[in-house]
């Protein structure tokens, strides 16, 4: 039987107190097999393969995802948010093309707006436990939220699909048309514009994001004076965005909205967030202990991520 990943020991080393390895040990206790896997895949050599064995257990015959990969969205049928991290999923491990970006961009033109982006949440997720931020409506909008991420992926692993084109246009006329904002539609923008063909441009809007950003206060620059930043309307008490949260990377577009010591000060706090469990926080409202609960790794996996893409020791 040939091997499917490698299957890291339990930590015995004089590092096992280290960020990763507490982190390790809440996944395994934590964890759906999913995050297991993406564990594995990004700290412990672990294959592709069954990262992608593991996200089949969430795709439906039309081609999108559902059955809570998005875990604020319950119940088995495909949404755009659910296909949304699919598709982050499939880029972390270089599988996002081919047969499988095709399936996805049919389920993607299937339930579009008449402009040809997507709504955040399709009305089929109506009867199903959702969360109460994401209101189910008979005839949902086009949003940024929705549609940013998962153009900007489809851009980055060079797909290319009729879906595409309006898809696009939506995303540049949103981007660049913003003048008020929130923290999840600037990042969603930030996922766009990272990946947009057309750099130059992108570079443009992006610098436009981050005055307006820096303007309405969006970014808590000062971790110790929370209090200096509002939070927005229908978010949770205390659900503030940090630099690090725009920027994930060092190569966001968004990390020259902020000063060296700005970043810094926002990874420290990002790194005194991991909790005695091992796990980062959730930050956003949380509505049901089953979405909570399987929140945190994926939460905790992307704190580690942006740590050791800023070059921070996490173990």
């Amino acid at each position: 039987m040939a091997d499917s990943g490698a299957t890291p020991p339990p930590p015995t080393s004089p590092a096992h107190d280290s960020p990763l390895a507490r982190a390790e040990r809440f996944v395994w206790l934590t964890a759906r097999v999913l995050e297991q896997r993406l564990f594995a895949h990004h700290f412990r050599d672990g294959a592709a393969d069954p990262v992608e064995t593991a996200l089949d257990a969430y795709r439906n015959e039309d081609g999108g995802y559902g059955h809570g990969l998005e875990p604020d969205l319950r119940g088995p049928v495909s949404q755009p948010l659910h296909t949304a991290r699919a598709l982050g999923v499939l880029d972390a491990v270089g599988r996002c093309g081919g047969r499988r970006a095709e399936q996805v961009c049919r389920y993607l033109t299937s339930v579009s707006t008449p402009d040809g982006a997507l709504p955040a949440i399709h009305p089929s997720q109506r009867g199903y436990p959702t969360a109460p931020f994401v209101p189910v409506v008979d005839d949902p909008p086009s949003q940024l939220l929705a549609t940013g991420p998962v153009v900007g992926l489809l851009h980055r692993n060079e797909v290319w699909h009729a879906w595409l084109f309006r898809a696009t246009d939506f995303c540049w006329q949103a981007a660049e048309s913003l003048e008020r904002s929130h923290p999840y539609e600037i990042r969603a923008a930030v996922a766009f514009l990272d990946r947009a063909p057309d750099r130059p441009r992108a570079e443009a809007a992006a610098e436009r994001l981050g005055r307006l950003v820096r303007r309405q206060r969006l970014a808590a620059l000062d971790p110790d004076d929370l209090d200096a930043y509002p939070v927005a309307p229908g978010y949770a008490p205390g659900e503030h965005h940090f630099p690090h949260d725009y920027a994930t990377t060092p190569q966001s577009l968004a990390r020259a909205w902020f000063t060296d010591g700005e970043m810094a000060r926002s990874l420290d706090f990002l790194a005194a967030e991991q909790r005695e469990d091992g796990g980062w926080p959730v930050r956003w409202r949380q509505w049901a202990p089953a979405p909570a609960l399987e929140a945190r790794p994926v939460v905790t996996i992307e704190a580690l991520r942006t740590l050791r893409a800023y070059g921070r020791p996490v173990g």
